[in-house]
């Protein structure tokens, strides 16, 4: 649920990244960070585990006006990947506004892509949300790769509830943008 802080007339959504491990979760938020001016954006905080890192800042986006005088402030998260930080997906989860559930576009991670995916929809039930009622976007990454699924594939084994999907190249920004506006837009509405 979106945190509103009157004082500083703000609205706070946390928006989290999921995936498996190595999709181009981290490599999305580097690239919004990079890519957003100094004034916009906060500290990227990174808290590294032995094998992963789990990434997030908060960004005030300018273009998106202000809403009843209140300015809209996003925290995007990544979650680890690996299966063995399941505790700290839940953690990540919590107060959760938005997700964007981004799918490796090769053919050998399809299957690591349908297990993150019920692995959110588990994690989320847990705490009482449900990803179906949630605004919640698919980002297809890597489509630069030889070994990719075609995009009518990916859609039928992994957006069955057909929501918003952006195919990306998250090493230079393709699709990036246009997958956290539309996950953003959905939070704000």
């Amino acid at each position: 649920m979106s945190f509103i802080n009157y004082s500083s007339r703000e609205i706070n959504c946390k928006i989290v990244y999921y995936g498996p491990g190595l999709c181009g979760k981290t490599t999305n938020l580097q690239f919004i960070y990079q890519k957003t001016s100094p004034e916009a954006k906060g500290k990227m905080i990174s808290l590294a585990t032995e094998t992963e890192r789990t990434l997030f800042f908060d960004f005030l986006p300018l273009s998106l006006g202000e809403i009843r005088g209140f300015k809209t402030r996003f925290h995007l998260y990544t979650v680890p990947g690996q299966v063995f930080y399941d505790a700290s997906r839940k953690l990540i989860l919590k107060g959760v506004d938005g997700v964007v559930f981004v799918a490796d576009s090769q053919m050998e991670r399809m299957e690591a892509n349908f297990e993150s995916l019920e692995n959110l929809r588990v994690n989320l039930a847990e705490q009482g949300y449900n990803l179906d009622k949630l605004p919640y976007v698919l980002q297809y990454n890597k489509r630069d790769l030889p070994n990719v699924v075609p995009v009518d594939e990916l859609r039928q084994y992994l957006n069955t509830t057909n929501v918003p999907d952006f195919e990306a190249v998250a090493t230079t920004g393709e699709g990036v943008f246009d997958t956290l506006k539309a996950v953003a837009k959905l939070v704000l509405t």
